[in-house]
Formats: structure tokens, sequence, C-alpha cells
């Protein structure tokens, strides 16, 4: 265990399911938000980071620059995010949600967190809250973990 300490076998298993668990959970919960995932990511990470480069994007984002660039193209097309020159050196692009943008990543913010009310709806109302206080502390966590190895 990376973490330190011996586990059991069975504290092993629970561990070992946690990746496939990530990946059903992501797939599973993809229609609660719909249209395309890359976008949604996109308009998350301009809503908790404004004025970011394409490239600090991907960074953000986990993907390759040409990757973000494509979804960024499309968010600008469709009016949900804007290209800007940054005010402190105007040779460098950042990006910013439109109003559209905004409204959008709120929209999207709403839909995840009654996917998440309908899911855990027969959950004890502690168990609730003590998920999502792991899973938000988790994403926090894993955005940083993934900084560091960049």
């Amino acid at each position: 265990m990376r973490g330190g300490g011996v586990m059991d076998d069975d504290q092993e298993s629970l561990l070992d399911q946690v990746g496939p668990a990530l990946a059903r959970m992501r797939r599973r919960t993809q229609a609660a938000t719909s249209g395309d995932v890359l976008r949604n990511v996109v308009l998350f990470v301009l809503a908790d980071q404004p004025r970011l480069t394409v490239g600090g994007l991907s960074v953000e984002m986990g993907v390759a620059q040409p990757a973000a660039s494509r979804v960024v193209a499309d968010c600008v097309a469709t009016g949900l995010v804007r290209r800007q020159a940054a005010a402190d050196d105007g040779r460098k692009t950042v990006l910013e949600l439109t109003d559209e943008g905004r409204a959008e990543a709120r929209r999207l913010a709403r839909l995840q967190r009654e996917a998440f009310e309908d899911i855990t709806a027969g959950w004890r109302p502690s168990e609730r809250e003590d998920f999502a206080r792991h899973l938000v502390r988790y994403a926090a966590d894993a955005a940083a973990w993934s900084r560091n190895r960049s």
C-alpha cells in the first residue's frame, strides 16, 4: 500500500475496485449532464479558474494541448468561451466563459447535483454528506496530484 500501513485481503480488494468504480460512475452519470464530456470539463475548469491559456487548460483537463485546442475552438464557435488578450501580456491569449458559458456550467452543475441526490436518495443523510465531502476532497487532491505530475 502506497499510503502506508498493511492491509488485509478485503481492504486490498476494496481499493482494487476504486478505479473501475470511478470509470463506471463517469460513464453512467454522463447522461445526466448530456453533451460532450470534454466540453463540459472545459466549462467547469474555466468556471473555477478563469483566464487560463489553452496550455494551462490542457494541464487542468489532463489532455494533450491539441485536444484542448479543438474543444476550445468548438466552445468559442458555439459562444460558450471567448479568447482575450491577457491584461499583463498582450501576446498571450487567455480564455474566459461568456455569459452563456457560465449559464451552461451552472445548468450542468445543477443536473449533476440532481443526479447525485437521485442516486443517493436511499442513503442516510450522514452517509450522503460524508460521501460528498470525501468526493470533493478526492477531486481536489486528484487535481493537485495531476498538476504535480506534469
